[in-house]
């Protein structure tokens, strides 16, 4: 199987038995040995050297007083490379009130005397009063009193780039009160004390440790760039801040109050490799998965993953009955076949017919059921079953040329059969068929691309119905259906019926375990119906929002509709390809979608089977 090819190649480890190890290298060559590096280079005492890499630390020697912000916000935010280490050595309250009582009385004495310069008594006060409120805060305020030692470590390519790196971050400690001293003559003790490794030398202690109370330890919280990591979730790509790992486990309920996304961004700033991403590493995880594929982007991502591609068009020898009702369109629980299936149906004519007054909703209605009624299908469920009890063949349902005949009958209804005559008559007669496929696989790609600009939204209505019919099948089973360019069914092009089901989708989609997912590039058209009601609904029922480079114009629309800060605009105009701005509930998390090599070969159509070192398409 091509899905467990893909495992084999990005999970190798898994695959990989244990009897078939190399056992002579047993006790010449340990993991130990292939973590170490090449070799060490001490010699200089301004910095050392490890692998062509150069590292030097910055000591934390003094402090601001009153520290009323975290003091090292501002480095974690900055994007350099550099590791901070922190430690915190609790001491023995008993012992440190002792000391404090001792010094306290011993210039308490001294500034009675007198005796010294004005200087040395100014210094004394000080001191005096540092302790009374060391001790007060200790034995009245419950507090704990500990050393603090705080090493930041940068490293870079050469020495020059780590000249400019270290005196950045000198002036960046310096705007927050803090002084510094290079690390120079104990580069080693300090790199040991950056480890994980809780090294903390006698040598590196001397020159950084500071006194703090429980209340100045909040000030060196270090954890303060948003970040997400949820069990058993996906990866995602790294935060652009400080490189932590993201993961996303959208299904998870107990965090997400639902598992649907939006995914915006320009023509080429990177959502569709996203998307791709995202349907890759679902399908391992055995999801269903649905897409409506506007622009003939998923074709051959869908071959290598042995998905079902359906096309419609011209050319296509594949057909989906729009009049089909389906057996799982309702749940075993409920009734109703055919009052849902009309209402879906008014939506599509909408799209045909334009906008509809209820009037004409009403004769179309009658219309339909009469369709339906000389197929023998009525609002009664066992209608809809034949003789021994199964559910009806898809042959033996009516098709749009069954209902464009009806119209004809009557006076009132001529002006809507005129128009359906390209659907039945015309270039659009491939929706004149019976259905003639059998759709059971994780992965299905609707193909719309040859229905041209203007005929998208019957093919994307068309596969939404049926994909809807797919997901509520099955409670239990997770899927998800991706609706790329969906402004076209919510957009100014659409009607209030269509944007109503999609909307629908979006809201209740949780209950079957499913995941709507919005994707498009025009986020202004994606709010221009009824004044951006759909758009708005759908936002708000997303969870999780991805927001790719956006021009001005759509940046000015989208901040109509959610709270965005100003840097944040700033942030998602000046994106880089493959940079995103990730919104999940209160976390506002600037990401690089990151992938492997891999899944990169597979999303651009050059994956290659070893085996035969033939690609799947040229």
């Amino acid at each position: 199987m091509i899905k467990d090819k893909i495992k084999q190649l990005l999970f190798p480890q898994l695959e990989k038995p244990k009897e078939k190890q190399v056992e002579f290298l047993s006790g010449t060559f340990s993991e130990k040995d292939q973590l170490s590096p090449g070799y060490f280079n001490l010699e200089n005492p301004k910095y050392f050297e490890i692998d062509q890499r150069f590292y030097s630390t910055l000591l934390i020697v003094n402090y601001y007083r009153e520290q009323t912000d975290l003091i090292l916000k501002t480095l974690i935010d900055s994007n350099l490379d550099l590791n901070i280490s922190v430690f915190y050595e609790k001491q023995n309250p008993y012992k440190i009130i002792k000391d404090l009582t001792y010094h306290i009385g011993t210039v308490s004495v001294e500034l009675k005397d007198g005796n010294q310069n004005k200087s040395d008594i100014d210094i004394a006060a000080f001191t005096y009063n540092d302790a009374k409120y060391i001790r007060r805060g200790i034995q009245v305020n419950g507090e704990d009193f500990y050393f603090l030692y705080i090493y930041i470590m940068t490293y870079a390519k050469d020495e020059k780039e780590l000249e400019f790196l270290l005196s950045r971050l000198e002036g960046l400690l310096e705007s927050k009160g803090m002084q510094t001293r290079r690390a120079y003559f104990r580069q080693e003790k300090s790199f040991l004390a950056s480890l994980p490794l809780m090294l903390n030398s006698k040598e590196v202690k001397e020159v950084t440790r500071r006194n703090v109370l429980t209340s100045g330890i909040v000030s060196t919280y270090p954890f303060i760039s948003s970040s997400i990591c949820d069990e058993n979730g996906i990866f995602v790509g790294t935060n652009l801040y400080n490189h932590s790992l993201i993961f996303i486990n959208k299904y998870n309920t107990e965090k997400y109050k639902n598992a649907n996304m939006c995914i915006f961004g320009t023509s080429g700033a990177g959502k569709s490799f996203y998307t791709k991403l995202l349907i890759i590493r679902h399908y391992l995880w055995g999801i269903d998965q649905y897409v409506i594929d506007p622009e003939r982007e998923y074709e051959k991502m869908c071959q290598v993953l042995d998905g079902t591609l359906l096309k419609i068009g011209p050319s296509s020898q594949t057909y989906i009955n729009i009049l089909d009702i389906r057996k799982e369109s309702v749940e075993d629980s409920e009734k109703g076949y055919l009052a849902t299936k009309i209402g879906k149906l008014i939506g599509f004519l909408n799209l045909i017919f334009g906008e509809l007054n209820e009037e004409e909703k009403a004769m179309l209605e009658e219309k339909l059921i009469e369709t339906y009624r000389r197929k023998g299908i009525t609002f009664e469920d066992t209608s809809l079953k034949n003789a021994n009890g199964d559910f009806r063949a898809k042959e033996q349902m009516p098709i749009l040329e069954d209902f464009y005949a009806i119209l004809a009958e009557d006076e009132q209804t001529k002006k809507f059969k005129i128009k359906l005559i390209p659907f039945i008559k015309g270039s659009l007669n491939f929706f004149n068929h019976h259905t003639n496929i059998e759709i059971q696989n994780k992965l299905i790609v609707a193909d719309i691309y040859e229905l041209g600009e203007d005929n998208l939204k019957y093919g994307m209505y068309l596969f939404t119905d049926l994909f809807w019919d797919k997901i509520k099948e099955n409670r239990q089973q997770k899927k998800a259906i991706y609706m790329d360019e969906i402004w076209r069914l919510i957009g100014i092009t659409s009607n209030q019926e269509v944007a109503s089901f999609i909307y629908k989708i979006f809201k209740t989609i949780r209950k079957y375990g499913g995941s709507g997912v919005a994707i498009t590039q025009d986020v202004a058209d994606l709010f221009s119906l009824e004044s951006g009601i759909y758009g708005r609904s759908i936002l708000n029922n997303s969870s999780i929002k991805t927001f790719f480079s956006l021009e001005e114009e759509n940046i000015k629309t989208l901040e109509k509709y959610m709270t965005l800060s100003e840097k944040e605009k700033i942030e998602i105009k000046s994106l880089k390809k493959g940079e995103c701005l990730m919104c999940v509930g209160d976390d506002h998390i600037l990401t690089k979608i990151e992938s492997s090599e891999i899944e990169k070969q597979i999303i651009e159509g050059k994956w290659m089977d070893e085996e035969n070192n033939n690609s799947y398409w040229e």
